[in-house]
């Protein structure tokens, strides 16, 4: 049988942490996170100048940032999800992401692999010819502001 301080200092050690987690999980909008909404993506400052150029861009009527930076479907898009949230909150909670954000080579090949499935049938040619260098061909070197406002 366990003892009252025994108790006790097992409920601070339990408590303190899932308290402070939960408490972290609903200030910082966790909740938010788990749907496709953009607005999401702006919960931390570092993100306000990419939403607001995609909101002017002509893929806000098309395309949210969960259809261009996450994997189509299955469980990678929910492994990247994940890993993305614990990437960008350690980050974010570190203070230790550059500025201006700059987008990592895997997922670069993520939004890639989106670009061309949205983009199929008009890039077909393209990709048709280019059958043997496709890995080279990168849409993003002269589109790289197509999703937040530009080319």
């Amino acid at each position: 049988m366990t003892s009252v301080p025994g108790l006790l200092l097992l409920a601070v050690l339990v408590g303190v942490p899932v308290g402070v987690g939960a408490f972290t999980f609903v200030y910082a909008k966790g909740f938010s996170y788990l749907s496709t909404d953009p607005r999401a993506c702006v919960n931390c400052h570092v993100m306000n100048e990419q939403y607001d150029a995609w909101l002017k861009s002509g893929h806000r009527h098309a395309a949210t940032c969960v259809e261009c930076h996450l994997p189509h479907q299955g469980l990678a898009k929910w492994m990247a999800k994940a890993e993305h949230g614990f990437r960008h909150s350690a980050a974010f909670t570190l203070q230790n992401f550059k500025e201006p954000i700059e987008i990592t080579a895997p997922d670069r090949r993520i939004v890639l692999e989106n670009c061309v499935r949205c983009h199929a049938a008009f890039v077909h040619d393209v990709l048709a010819s280019a059958a043997p260098h496709r890995r080279e061909i990168d849409c993003l070197h002269c589109h790289a502001g197509a999703g937040h406002g530009g080319g």
